[in-house]
C-alpha cells in the first residue's frame, strides 16, 4: 500500500517535472517577467546571475510598477490590496525620479563641481507574504538605472566580507619587530561597490550576525556618500533590527544613517499570500510518524532519478577552497538528512552553492527545533532562504507538522554557558540577548514557514524546473 501511495506521489510530481502544458493558476502574488541580475555566492555584486522569472507581460510595456500592479489587477492575476498599491505608488513616484540616475560623473571636471543630488531611497517592512518582495521586484524591472543590482541581504555581506578579507590580504607583511600600519579597509570596499552599482535593492534586510552589525554603519555611510541608493524589504522596523543583540548600542547608530537616506514604509495588510488556497504539487511533506516513510521517500527519489542522465552517487561541492560532501545525489537532485545539512558547520556559501547545483533536495528527519538547536535552526533558516531565492524545490520529513517545528523552550546549553562566562556578563543580563534567548531564531522561523508552505505549491514547482534551461 505505502509502495502504491508512494507511486502515485512520485507520478504527480514527476509529471510537474515533464508537462510543459500545465495551466498557470490565478494567484494573488505572481511574479514578475523580467530577466533580473540576481547574484549570490562568490562575487555577490560582480558576478551576475541571470534568475528568469515568469509572467505574461513585459516589462517594457508598461510607463511604471503602478501601470503593471493595475494590468495585473485587470487580468485577474492580482487581487486588489489597497496597501499594496499604497506602497507602489510611492515607489512608482521614485522610479520616474531614478530615471536616468548615476552615481558616476562623465569627467573629472564634473565630478569636482557638479554633482547629482541622488533620491532618497526606501525601506519597505512587514509581515512575512504580504508582498513587500513582490513589489520591490516590480519596481526594479521599470527602473531606467545603467548600473543596478537586486541581491538578497544576506548574500550581499558574505560578499562584503570577502572583499574585506582580500584587501586585508593584499596589504605588505609586516616586518618582524615593528608595528603593524591600522587599516581601516570599509571605506575602500564601499568605493567598490559604488562604481559597480548607482541602486542596490535588497530582499530580506535582517541582522542577525555582530561581525555584520559592527560595520553597517561606516560602510552605508560611505555607499550613501558616494551616491548609491538604496532599496530594501524587511519583516522588522528600522528600530527593531538586531534587537537584543550582542553589542547592540554600537549598532544603533546605523539605524539613524538609514532613517536618514531611505524613508520607511509599512506593508501590513495581515494576510500572507503564501499560506492562500493554492493548488499542491502533490505529497511533498512527510511526518517521521507516517508508515513506511523511508521507503516511500526512496521510492519518490527513484522515481525522480530515472530521468536524470546520471547515477545515484556522493557529491563533493568546492565551496572557497573547502570540500562539502552531500552522501547521495543523482544528477540535479540530492537526498540529504537534517543533521548533513544543518548539524554539520555550513553556512550561507554553502548552502549558496548547493542552490547552483541542484533544483530538488530531499531533507528528511527534522527534528522540534528547540532552544537548545537555535544554531542548527538559524542554518536552516539560511537554507530554506537560500533555497527559496533560487527556486530549489524541496520535499520535507519532519517529526512535526510546519508551524510546530520551532519552539522557544528549553535551557541554556554547554556551548552558550561558556560564551557567557567568556563575555563576562551575568546570566541574568544574558537572558535578555537574542543570541541565547532565540527570539531572532523565533522571528525568523515565522518567513520560514510561510516559504515552506509556497515552496509546496503547483507555481513552485513548475517555476523551479531547471530541465529546459
Amino acid at each position: 500500500m505505502a509502495a502504491g501511495r508512494a507511486s502515485l506521489v512520485a507520478v504527480s510530481v514527476r509529471g510537474l517535472l515533464s508537462n510543459k502544458l500545465i495551466t498557470k493558476t490565478t494567484l494573488c502574488l505572481p511574479s514578475i517577467q523580467n530577466t533580473t541580475n540576481r547574484a549570490f555566492a562568490s562575487g555577490v555584486l560582480s558576478q551576475p546571475i541571470e534568475d528568469s522569472i515568469t509572467t505574461n507581460t513585459p516589462s517594457t510595456t508598461f510607463s511604471g510598477p503602478l501601470e503593471h500592479y493595475n494590468s495585473l489587477i485587470q487580468r485577474g492575476l492580482l487581487q486588489e490590496d489597497q496597501q499594496q498599491r499604497a506602497v507602489l505608488q510611492e515607489l512608482d513616484r521614485m522610479q520616474k525620479k531614478f530615471k536616468g540616475y548615476s552615481n558616476r560623473s562623465a569627467s573629472f571636471f564634473s565630478k569636482l563641481f557638479s554633482k547629482q543630488k541622488p533620491p532618497k531611497g526606501c525601506y519597505i517592512y512587514g509581515d512575512v507574504g504580504t508582498g513587500k518582495t513582490m513589489l520591490m521586484d516590480m519596481f526594479y524591472s521599470h527602473v531606467e538605472i545603467t548600473s543596478k543590482k537586486r541581491v538578497h541581504f544576506h548574500g550581499f555581506m558574505l560578499d562584503v566580507h570577502k572583499r574585506i578579507h582580500r584587501l586585508k590580504q593584499s596589504m605588505p607583511k609586516r616586518k618582524a619587530g615593528k608595528m603593524a600600519k591600522a587599516y581601516d579597509p570599509i571605506a575602500p570596499v564601499a568605493e567598490e561597490i559604488s562604481e559597480e552599482a548607482s541602486l542596490l535593492c535588497f530582499d530580506e534586510f535582517q541582522v542577525t550576525d555582530i561581525a555584520d552589525a559592527m560595520i553597517l554603519k561606516q560602510l552605508f555611510e560611505n555607499l550613501f556618500r558616494n551616491g548609491v541608493v538604496v532599496i530594501a524589504t524587511s519583516n522588522r522596523a528600522p528600530d527593531d533590527l538586531y534587537k537584543n543583540g550582542l553589542q547592540r548600542v554600537n549598532f544603533v547608530p546605523f539605524i539613524a544613517v538609514l532613517k536618514e537616506y531611505c524613508q520607511t514604509i509599512r506593508l501590513d495588510s495581515g494576510i500572507d499570500y503564501r499560506k492562500r488556497n493554492r493548488p499542491t504539487a502533490g505529497k511533498l511533506f512527510y511526518l517521521s510518524s507516517e508508515d513506511n516513510v523511508q521507503e516511500t521517500l526512496d521510492k519518490l527519489f527513484d522515481e525522480m532519478a530515472f530521468k536524470q542522465n546520471d547515477i545515484t552517487r556522493p557529491r563533493s561541492l568546492k565551496v572557497h577552497g573547502r570540500t562539502v560532501t552531500l552522501s547521495k545525489a543523482c544528477g540535479t537532485i540530492a537526498d540529504c538528512t537534517f543533521e548533513e545539512l544543518c548539524d554539520r558547520p555550513l553556512g550561507a556559501s554553502d548552502y549558496l552553492e548547493i542552490s547552483t547545483v541542484f533544483d530538488t533536495v530531499f531533507i528528511r528527519n527534522i527534528p522540534i527545533l528547540t532552544l537548545n538547536k537555535k544554531t542548527q535552526a538559524r542554518r536552516f533558516i539560511t537554507l530554506i532562504d537560500a533555497f527559496y531565492d533560487h527556486k530549489v524545490r524541496v520535499v520535507l520529513q519532519a517529526e512535526v507538522p510546519l508551524e510546530e517545528l520551532f519552539v522557544n523552550e528549553g535551557h541554556h546549553d554547554d556551548e552558550s554557558h561558556i560564551l557567557i562566562d567568556d563575555l563576562g556578563l551575568k546570566r541574568d543580563a544574558a537572558s535578555s540577548l537574542s543570541i541565547f534567548t532565540g527570539e531572532e531564531e523565533v522571528f525568523a522561523f515565522q518567513r520560514t514557514v510561510s516559504r515552506l508552505t509556497e515552496m509546496q505549491t503547483e507555481e513552485y514547482w513548475v517555476e523551479g524546473d531547471r530541465s529546459t534551461l
